[in-house]
């Protein structure tokens, strides 16, 4: 096992990661940009060192930084968390060169999923359902035209690389494709350096579902069912839960059993997601798989009783998975919400700033990642997300009466976040039943869904 370990990353998934390293009997080293030395990951590490100024290209997607501070900290291993290097086969690639564990999977595996236009390829060579689309990267807006034709509108524009929604675009007609084909390639760019994009037809209210599997360094896969992503703002997550309403019995083994399959095709050895865009007749297609632990693994751990960043990092040392399939079931309902400093009656507005009251709640079945305190200054140079709220119960209903309670206990005072919008979504008799789709969200706040802008 590891003696020490860098983590690679900030906010509430380095605390995460530095919780199960204590736990574990491993020390940590924190790496910070400036404006996060009072941060809690940086106060709570064996270690902390300061690796540049606040802006993210400067300090945490530094590589030759990073790498100094590991090999000053005498590390053996880095964890990269989500975001910023997580997904970076070259990072992955500098870690082995320099003798240094990197606590994900191979940068073969994060290159054969990483971009999105391979990762269709892979799963349909594993006999994996992929939505229809175009058999590669789309060079020029005439090429567009022509796929777009013969998918039928609408159909999405897709960047091959990067997440988090940035460079997708939806076109309902030519006019709207041009523009959304030039707009996602700038945006693709801009975020991650590659303008490449794909064409995908547009599935018709359909479930984000993701798959959590788990592989070893010695060829086993297994799976830890599904999570529902559904309840999202601009392709950003607001409300997960596991299990999903939408499937049954039947449906999940076969989803699971194709996540597997994916996985063990490309030799997978770590935590990972495969994404799947489920319609309401039952089929399902792969979207794109991250090469990565996720931000809501909290709901698989809290239904599954596992730890699944302690696994990552066993993985990682080399052990052996401790279970098989057949070992793993489901027991109960979670919910996350995810709360941001946002606010949602201003078009979603970052709100940045002084956190004067941090209160979080607590009870049975309630847990909170977070990494703010009353006092925090949240940087206005990162992810607007402040935390992670989950509620665990016995079936759905209570855990959904839990997250109720515990967001009314939640007392966050200074700043404006999604909070208010999360009550009113779990008021909403729709979603009480389980009733909804990804247009959840744009409906309930009036917006239509128009073409790319």
């Amino acid at each position: 096992m590891f003696d020490k370990i860098l983590v690679a990353n900030r906010g509430e998934i380095a605390l995460r990661v530095i919780r199960a390293c204590r736990e574990m009997g491993i020390r940590t080293l924190a790496v910070y940009s400036e404006v996060d030395m009072h941060s809690l990951h940086v106060q709570l590490a064996d270690e902390a060192m300061c690796i540049g100024p606040a802006t993210a290209s400067e300090s945490y997607l530094k590589i030759d930084r990073i790498i100094s501070a590991a090999e000053v900290g005498d590390v053996d291993a880095i964890h990269p968390g989500y975001g910023f290097l997580a997904e970076n086969a070259h990072f992955a690639e500098v870690c082995e060169s320099c003798n240094i564990a990197f606590i994900g999977p191979t940068p073969a595996a994060i290159r054969a999923m990483g971009d999105k236009a391979c990762a269709r390829d892979a799963a349909k060579k594993a006999g994996v359902p992929v939505v229809p689309g175009s058999d590669g990267v789309i060079d020029n807006e005439q090429e567009a035209l022509r796929v777009a034709k013969k998918l039928g509108y609408p159909v999405m524009i897709k960047a091959v690389a990067g997440g988090g929604g940035r460079g997708m675009r939806i076109a309902h007609n030519d006019v709207s494709l041009v523009k959304g084909f030039h707009t996602a390639r700038t945006e693709a760019e801009r975020a991650f350096s590659n303008p490449s994009v794909y064409l995908e037809k547009v599935v018709i209210n359909p479930h984000h579902i993701e798959f959590q599997i788990l592989g070893d360094k010695h060829g086993h896969v297994v799976h830890f069912g599904e999570r529902e992503c559904s309840i999202q703002r601009r392709h950003q997550k607001l409300i997960e839960e596991c299990p999903s309403p939408l499937l049954t019995p039947d449906l999940r083994k076969r989803m699971g059993k194709a996540a597997v399959r994916l996985a063990e095709n490309i030799g997978y050895g770590s935590a990972g997601t495969m994404e799947f865009l489920v319609d309401n007749k039952g089929n399902f297609y792969f979207l794109e798989m991250n090469t990565r632990i996720q931000v809501e693994h909290t709901v698989t751990e809290e239904v599954y009783d596992v730890d699944l960043v302690k696994l990552q990092i066993r993985m990682a040392a080399g052990e052996k998975l401790p279970f098989s399939q057949g070992d793993i079931a489901p027991h109960g309902h979670a919910i996350e919400c995810r709360i941001n400093a946002e606010d949602p009656a201003n078009n979603f507005r970052p709100c940045p700033g002084s956190v004067e009251l941090f209160h979080p709640p607590g009870g049975h079945g309630v847990r909170i990642d977070s990494h703010v305190y009353s006092g925090y200054i949240i940087p206005s140079n990162y992810d607007s997300m402040i935390g992670k709220l989950v509620t665990y119960g016995h079936d759905r209903i209570e855990a959904l009466d839990r997250m109720s309670r515990a967001l009314d206990e939640c007392l966050i005072r200074g700043i404006k976040t999604t909070i208010p919008l999360q009550k009113t979504i779990l008021r909403d008799p729709d979603f009480r039943r389980g009733r909804y789709s990804l247009d959840f969200v744009n409906n309930l706040l009036g917006i239509e869904n128009k073409p790319a802008e």
